[in-house]
């Protein structure tokens, strides 16, 4: 089980004060941010990706090369990668490169986002955003298992022996996972290739996402790669901790109030109870994160929002001492009673390369080389 968080990256006032952070402060404290997981003993960073105030990370790999110059054990990856915008054979470059420089500690989660105009920024038709997701990733999958690559599809020029360089890192691509929020073709994309599934479920309700993740588990299935339990699956979460829960909350209330996306809808109490968010004391982070397994199953990786709403680089920092210390000892234990036998653990480079290793030849994904899309 890899625990870890994730940043969208906004830049967002601090209701308390009314002072907004420059991009330049708010970039260097996502770096902070992400050396502070790492001391803290999670095992993932990922950052979203997106392309428009009030967001500012509009270039993943840069801000993660940087990060993983300065950190050694952490996981690096993202919580959005544009499959329907980039460039596949960017995507292939790009993460292959971080890859090597990261000896290996990079995985990353594909995803179409959620800002309709990035598509025609990018010169591409938000109305073929599901069959941009399923073209450019066929792609991305055959550049990094084949050395040479003939393409022809509908949405981009076509390849004719082309071979992606740097070549990925041991012969093994970056493990991807596929992120959704509402789409079950992305659930069945996921499932197809033996990737993993990444349900972000920080804004709806848990029978939505167990729809997702029960479609996912049984196609991952009926695609041969193992049984519903051994399906690789992510989830996200949200939490603002003190040691108390009535301190918590009052100090929260105001960021969750003014900040845009939150305020405006559902109280606080009421969104606590229908999603992930947890405002509260440590233990009740615990308790109510220790409940996703009796929704979703035993699943690989657990990642947190934490620095969002306006809330000052100090107090994030304060909420990852208080993860590191009171959270995740105790889910690392309690996760591990119980759980499945043949449940997987989370990916790491090490073990795609010993799997790969195993089966002779055939990725970890389970899917022949040659007979990739």
């Amino acid at each position: 089980m890899q625990f870890g968080i994730f940043t969208v990256g906004d830049v967002t006032p601090d209701p308390t004060t009314g002072r907004t952070p420059t991009e330049h402060e708010r970039i260097k404290a996502m770096v902070a941010i992400a050396l502070k997981a790492e001391e803290v003993g999670l095992d993932v960073f990922a950052t979203g990706e997106h392309h428009n105030p009030p967001f500012v990370p509009s270039s993943p790999t840069t801000m993660l090369g940087y990060i993983a110059a300065q950190t050694e054990k952490i996981i690096l990856s993202t919580s959005t990668t544009l499959i329907t915008t980039n460039d596949p054979v960017k995507i292939a470059e790009d993460f292959a490169m971080l890859q090597h420089l990261a000896d290996g500690r990079v995985d990353l989660m594909m995803g179409r986002g959620n800002t309709g105009p990035v598509y025609p920024w990018f010169g591409k038709d938000i109305r073929q955003g599901i069959p941009l997701a399923i073209e450019n990733y066929a792609l991305l999958h055959k550049l990094w298992r084949e050395d040479v690559v003939d393409f022809e599809g509908r949405f981009r020029t076509p390849l004719q022996s082309f071979t992606s360089t740097p070549r990925p890192l041991d012969g093994v691509p970056p493990f991807v996972w596929h992120g959704s929020i509402r789409s079950p073709e992305i659930a069945e994309q996921a499932a197809y290739y033996g990737d993993g599934f990444f349900a972000n479920n920080i804004f709806w309700p848990k029978e939505h996402f167990k729809k997702l993740i029960n479609l996912y588990r049984e196609r991952y299935a009926h695609y041969g790669h193992g049984t519903a339990e051994q399906a690789v699956v992510g989830l996200g979460g949200q939490v603002f901790m003190r040691a108390n829960s009535q301190d918590a909350v009052r100090e929260f209330r105001p960021y969750f109030d003014k900040a845009p996306v939150y305020g405006h809808g559902p109280s606080l109490e009421e969104f606590t109870e229908q999603t992930p968010l947890t405002v509260g004391s440590p233990q009740e982070v615990v308790e109510k994160t220790l409940a996703f397994r009796e929704s979703f199953g035993d699943y690989q990786r657990q990642l947190f929002l934490m620095d969002h709403a306006g809330l000052p680089l100090k107090t994030v920092l304060e909420q990852l001492d208080l993860l590191g210390e009171h959270v995740i000892p105790v889910l690392r234990k309690e996760f591990a009673n119980g759980r499945a036998a043949e449940a997987p653990e989370g990916p790491t480079h090490a073990a795609l390369v010993a799997r790969r290793d195993a089966a002779g030849g055939v990725d970890a994904a389970g899917v022949d080389a040659a007979a990739a899309l």
